[in-house]
């Protein structure tokens, strides 16, 4: 660790949302003095209360980024546009990929010392894995299905390229589904969380999920800065838990019965077409979309190992998460 934080600056763009409001926090914690980019139209509510410097901006405006960047020693990139579905697909490409293009040069031409670049497990190759998917299986652009998981593909690599070609001080982690406290969206994750506690999910499809504390996910970032090999890659997960399990969960701590139903995914495209036809209309996200399907077809399991042995990365058991989300979404108004 050395001389790392006493009142040095961090960065941490996309601060407002889930994980980047709780990696704010953990610098906070370490004495970091963080400085949080956030949009201008983009609630604040999970910086309330933080003694965090507000830097307003896009990601995709380099002006801004540098203004940003001035006096940082770490940054944090965690922005992402996330969403499983747009009206333009194309745009969810367009903002991570240039966004990450334009933060990486901005942080290189600030002389920032080192980056910790939030991709995703959903950057790895699920498809026809026999056991939990770890750092190796890289994919490319163009097996990913749908347009979130080829933009954080395809931003990945820029990230690898920079490292490469231009000496960039970057580590790599890799977060799988995290869940816990202040997930104000919700994420496509917490939306299950919270349709499951009010009684709306009656029936599973067989998919499993790696969930993880969105605390542990925050605390490997800093570790990420502190131990992470530059241009290597780290997966930040905690359990693997299939979906049937994960609702029976959600059902034993609200009380409920656990749906036993099972239900097969062919019949279930029709519908998803039909939710992404009336969301184009409305602008509205649907809650059933075709890639979405497409993806379940596979088992979402990986392995933290790599980040356990050379971080010291650990992760508290799910069901921790999962009930601090509960009380979260419960106290804040989301369960009805």
């Amino acid at each position: 660790m050395g001389d790392m934080s006493s009142g040095d600056y961090v960065l941490v763009t996309g601060a407002s949302g889930f994980l980047g409001s709780a990696v704010a926090r953990q610098a906070l914690a370490r004495g970091f003095r963080v400085r949080a980019m956030v949009r201008a139209g983009s609630p604040r509510r999970n910086l309330e209360g933080l003694p965090v410097e507000i830097a307003e901006g896009d990601m995709r405006d380099a002006r801004a980024m540098e203004s940003a960047l001035r006096g940082v020693r770490y940054l944090f990139h965690v922005a992402a546009d996330y969403r499983l579905w747009a009206p333009d697909p194309e745009e969810i490409v367009r903002t991570n990929v240039a966004g990450t293009e334009t933060v990486m040069g901005a942080a290189q031409a600030c002389g920032v010392e080192r980056i910790v670049y939030t991709s995703s497990v959903a950057t790895l190759r699920v498809a026809g894995a026999a056991a939990p998917v770890t750092e190796e299986a890289a994919m490319a652009g163009h097996e990913a299905i749908g347009a979130y998981k080829r933009s954080k593909v395809l931003a990945e690599r820029v990230v690898e390229r920079m490292v490469a070609r231009d000496g960039l001080p970057a580590v790599i982690v890799n977060p799988s589904t995290p869940i816990g406290p202040r997930d104000v969206r919700p994420t496509p994750t917490g939306r299950i969380i919270v349709e499951a506690a009010t009684g709306k999910i009656p029936a599973f499809v067989d998919t499993g999920l790696n969930l993880v504390h969105v605390d542990d996910v925050a605390e490997g970032h800093m570790l990420a800065l502190a131990r992470g090999v530059t241009g290597e890659r780290y997966i930040l997960g905690g359990q693997d838990v299939g979906l049937q399990q994960m609702l029976a969960d959600i059902a034993a701590m609200t009380g409920r019965r656990a749906p036993t139903m099972r239900l097969p995914r062919w019949p279930l495209y029709p519908l998803a077409y039909a939710a992404e036809a009336v969301a184009r209309m409305t602008g509205k996200e649907p809650f059933l979309t075709a890639d979405g399907l497409s993806m379940s077809k596979y088992r979402m399991f990986f392995s933290s190992e790599k980040a356990r042995l050379a971080l010291g990365y650990q992760a508290r058991p799910y069901q921790q998460g999962l009930s601090e989300a509960l009380d979260w979404f419960r106290s804040a108004g989301y369960l009805g």
